[in-house]
């Protein structure tokens, strides 16, 4: 199963097709992509509803939620395919890896109960 930001972060570098829920359809490269699916693409082809008219822009911000559907070449589902998609794989990879603030194992530096720096002579 592909997930579709697995899929939208493995398309960035890739050509794309972008059609907005106005009809408008946006050709060109994704350059970046964020949580809530708004792209930054790079040398587009702007089609009008009608497909009568069309503009070349360098680069454009389209927002997610204007977004009817996407069109990407079938090599970046490929890619998508190599990358971990289950939990326990992702957790496999960083296994052993930091865990931030506390975690496991207490050793943290605040002031917080038990311990050995905690009270006493």
């Amino acid at each position: 199963m592909v997930l579709p930001m697995a899929l939208l972060r493995s398309a960035q570098n890739q050509p794309m097709m972008v059609e907005l829920k106005n009809g408008e359809t946006y050709s060109g490269v994704l350059a970046s992509c964020d949580g809530f699916m708004n792209l930054h693409m790079r040398d587009i082809v702007c089609t009008s509803r009608d497909g009568e008219r069309f503009w070349k822009i360098p680069e454009c911000y389209v927002r997610g939620n204007s977004i009817k559907y996407l069109r990407l070449p079938d090599e970046v589902i490929d890619m998508v395919k190599d990358e971990p998609t289950s939990r326990r794989e992702i957790r496999q990879q960083f296994k052993g890896r930091a865990r931030g603030r506390g975690g496991r194992g207490g050793g943290g530096r605040g002031r917080g109960r038990g311990g050995e720096a905690a009270g006493g002579p």
